[in-house]
């Protein structure tokens, strides 16, 4: 008896917290103004003339390079998290940079260690800077 009454407060218990915790995300969610507006990029990407990581391949080499640059980049503290987070995508030694970072000091500073990962022949950087 005593225990059944033990797991019955403990399930309550853990409703009320869960309903609590939902009450707080949404609270959060939508006191942090308008979403973020991407139609720019999105309408540049949308005519597929630019690479984007779904053009990703698969071949082996290219998937070990496009993790060399990321982690040269994520490796760079000095970074925004927006400059470790950038999109990029390794095509025969190419490597192309999408993505928004903070200014143009960064926007050069992610380019030169893409250029500077061993494998890499060319950087095409199409990196944005914020406004």
């Amino acid at each position: 008896m005593k225990a059944a009454k033990c797991t019955g407060l403990l399930l309550s218990a853990s409703l009320l917290l869960y309903a609590v915790q939902g009450l707080g995300y949404q609270a959060t969610a939508t006191s942090s103004g308008p979403p973020p507006n991407d139609s720019k990029t999105n309408q540049r990407d949308a005519h597929g003339a630019n690479p984007t990581p779904q053009n990703q391949p698969n071949d082996k080499a290219d998937v070990q390079l496009a993790a060399r640059v990321r982690k040269a980049i994520v490796g760079d503290h000095s970074l925004s998290s927006s400059a470790h987070n950038v999109k990029l995508i390794a095509i025969g030694g190419v490597v192309t940079l999408r993505g928004v970072v903070r200014d143009a000091g960064e926007k050069a500073r992610v380019e030169a260690i893409a250029g500077g990962t061993p494998g890499v022949t060319r950087v095409d950087n199409q990196l944005d800077v914020e406004h």
